[in-house]
């Protein structure tokens, strides 16, 4: 099946060496055309040209599909509801109401005071908004953290230590005891890990972090739909949470921060949130945010089950298959995300798997165009090689037995050429 021409949209693009030479291999999907001397324009192909016999999406881990339910309450406040929450007139008022009753449902879900939720525009904002402003002293963190921790890090003022992980991707407290400054301000380490679905030991970390007088903060945004997110806000100072990581809008989250614990503002320029985060509040993404944070967690069980069967099935089928060629990333892991690394994987095996009507990831989507070795892996003691040849496949919980086999298949299949 070829594309037609108006299938086509076309972006301007800053020239980047690693981006020329990822164009060399997808010559099927884009069409690369000469423009200004620093740049290049890339026609890119938006209707599907893969087989038609089945598209399978198996990267949930990057972003979800919004939820009926979700979009059912969000209706209302893209269209009749429109006011700003600030306003003291009825709009106003009602729209007030709408965010009032999302926080409380929040807080309700998590186990903590409404005064504790704060909304964010999702979870980079709530990580750089916690490693930036919450307390004081040193910051402790592990190399595995996604972009927005490692990035803020260094914003924060003090130093910053970064505690080892073994082969396996765990923070152990070991690992953590061996870093630990005198003066440590906060420990950040993630509840899982968005590439290799690595589960850490939160409350043993919290632990130790708190008996050397420091707070203790959690990336929880890819462990809301597998872990009880009750039990780790227990033993957190704060933790970040996104919606479109569980079937919520995008633009929205939330940074989760225990009463007295010091926290400075952000973003300046209003009252909102306790005059800690300026900037009117998304309503509706709120309201949203907030009903599928309740389902996630009410469907908890099931979704493990779910997804934890299809990822061993698809798993096995490639293993048996390839045999040596293929590696499992981490250990103890989240039931729906399988991270492999391959011999002969990468940019082109990803490329041609969406060829195939797979789509799955080579990481992080917020880091998917650098086209760098994944810092995961190399945290994890692996080659920069090595580390450029992973592929992420996460499950959900539409996916299918069927999608899961043809997906498989196909891995196998691309491999084999």
């Amino acid at each position: 099946m070829h594309a037609r021409p108006q299938d086509f949209h076309t972006i301007t693009a800053k020239l980047f060496r690693s981006a020329a030479r990822r164009t060399e291999t997808l010559e099927e999907n884009y069409k690369v055309l000469p423009a200004e001397e620093d740049s290049f324009r890339i026609d890119i192909c938006l209707e599907s040209r893969y087989n038609e016999a089945m598209n399978v999406y198996l990267d949930h881990a990057a972003a979800t599909p919004l939820l009926p339910e979700v979009f059912e309450e969000m209706k209302p406040l893209l269209c009749r509801e429109f006011g700003n929450p600030d306003s003291l007139h009825a709009y106003g008022r009602r729209a007030a109401a709408y965010i009032t009753d999302a926080r409380d449902r929040v807080a309700r879900t998590l186990g903590v005071a409404p005064g504790e939720v704060y909304f964010t525009s999702g979870g980079t904002e709530a990580d750089n908004w916690a490693v930036r402003c919450l307390g004081a002293g040193d910051l402790v963190l592990s190399p595995i953290e996604h972009a927005a921790v490692l990035s803020s890090a260094p914003l924060r003022g003090g130093n910053v230590f970064i505690c080892p992980v073994g082969e396996d991707g765990v923070v152990t407290k070991a690992h953590l005891g061996r870093t630990m400054p005198e003066h440590a301000g906060m420990v950040a380490v993630m509840s899982v890990n968005n590439e290799t679905g690595v589960v850490q030991p939160v409350e043993e970390l919290a632990r130790a972090a708190h008996a050397c007088g420091a707070l203790f903060f959690s990336d929880c945004v890819q462990a809301a739909c597998s872990r009880d997110l009750k039990q780790i806000t227990r033993v957190c100072d704060a933790i970040s949470l996104s919606s479109h990581k569980l079937g919520g809008p995008k633009g929205a989250g939330a940074l989760i921060v225990k009463k007295g614990v010091p926290l400075k503002p952000l973003i300046a320029g209003g009252e909102q949130e306790r005059g800690l985060r300026g900037g009117t509040v998304n309503v509706a993404a709120g309201v949203g945010f907030a009903c599928a944070l309740e389902l996630a967690q009410q469907r908890r069980e099931a979704f493990c089950r779910h997804t934890g069967a299809l990822r061993d099935l698809f798993e096995e089928i490639v293993l048996s298959a390839l045999g040596g060629a293929v590696r499992v990333d981490g250990e103890d892991r989240a039931p729906n995300i399988s991270h492999l690394t391959f011999e002969g994987g990468g940019a082109a095996l990803l490329s041609l798997l969406d060829l195939k009507g797979v789509a799955c990831s080579a990481g992080a989507a917020c880091s998917a165009h650098a086209s760098l070795p994944s810092h995961v892996l190399r945290a994890m003691g692996r080659t920069e090689e090595q580390a450029a040849m992973g592929l992420r496949f996460s499950f959900g919980p539409n996916t299918t037995e069927q999608e899961t086999v043809y997906a498989a298949n196909v891995v196998v299949d691309c491999l084999r050429r």
